[in-house]
């Protein structure tokens, strides 16, 4: 089950990031993307899971979607992606030159911990 090992992956990385002296994960948020191939109900069941005998134990899993937004190289023109994804500009029709800019993301943006300040990443 691939969320299975993402959830295991955000996991590790919050277990490595602990603070000394934090004892509990009260919530964690992940930005998910529309394009990222994840099944939220199943990253949840399986994020309850891996945190189990952790710092993590009965922490919020909370998923936050990003929607998949592309822009034409050639004309300028952006457009939600939807799905399936639609990656020929409805501009000029070009498909070569698409950038998709969002919507595969798949990113720990803030981590609470119990009784102490959320710490949030530094992008965006």
């Amino acid at each position: 089950m691939h969320e299975m090992s993402i959830a295991m992956a955000v996991v590790d990385q919050v277990v490595q990031a602990v603070p000394e002296g934090a004892d509990r994960v009260e919530s964690v948020l992940l930005q998910v993307g529309e394009l990222a191939g994840v099944v939220p109900d199943s990253l949840h069941f399986c994020f309850e899971l891996a945190c189990s005998g952790t710092v993590l134990e009965g922490a919020e899993l909370i998923t936050e979607p990003v929607p998949a937004q592309a822009r034409c190289g050639a004309c300028g023109t952006g457009w939600a992606v939807g799905m399936p994804p639609e990656l020929t500009c409805p501009g000029c029709g070009d498909g070569a030159a698409t950038e998709l800019l969002t919507g595969r993301e798949l990113q720990i943006r803030s981590v609470r911990w119990a009784d102490r300040p959320a710490y949030a990443d530094q992008e965006g």
